[in-house]
């Protein structure tokens, strides 16, 4: 099997198995949209292998088959980036909302409110009570 139909078949595969995550709700809008993106480019180039030499050409890449790998590890660290950008964000949120908390469990000591023990969906329980 040569190089081209393995990497038709890699492309093939790659975006059924993204469809099947996206069915079963193991992955999510944007990130589908990405992998199949992946899909896709590595589907192209295992057909039309002849785009790799005139891509090439075209960028002053003397070694055209190197391109691929550099455009891919070049979209993974703009993925990594991406990924890196949002586990901050959500960080930063989850801090915010902790410091809320943290701000509303006194206030309602303050007030002379206590939360039941083990029970989060409990209603609250006045001292007075």
């Amino acid at each position: 099997m040569n190089a081209q139909l393995t990497a038709a078949i890699i492309g093939i595969g790659l975006a059924v198995a993204i469809l099947y995550l996206v069915r079963r709700d193991h992955l999510h809008g944007p990130y589908a949209v990405w992998w199949l993106g992946v899909a896709v480019a590595t589907l192209v180039l295992g057909l039309f292998p002849a785009l790799v030499g005139w891509l090439g050409r075209a960028t002053g890449i003397s070694y055209a088959p190197v391109l691929p790998i550099i455009i891919g590890l070049s979209f993974v660290l703009l993925r990594l980036l991406k990924l890196d950008i949002e586990r901050s964000r959500q960080e930063r949120q989850l801090r915010r909302l902790t410091q809320k908390l943290a701000i509303l469990e006194r206030e309602l000591d303050r007030v002379g409110y206590r939360l039941p023990e083990g029970d989060p969906d409990a209603e609250l329980v006045s001292d007075d009570e």
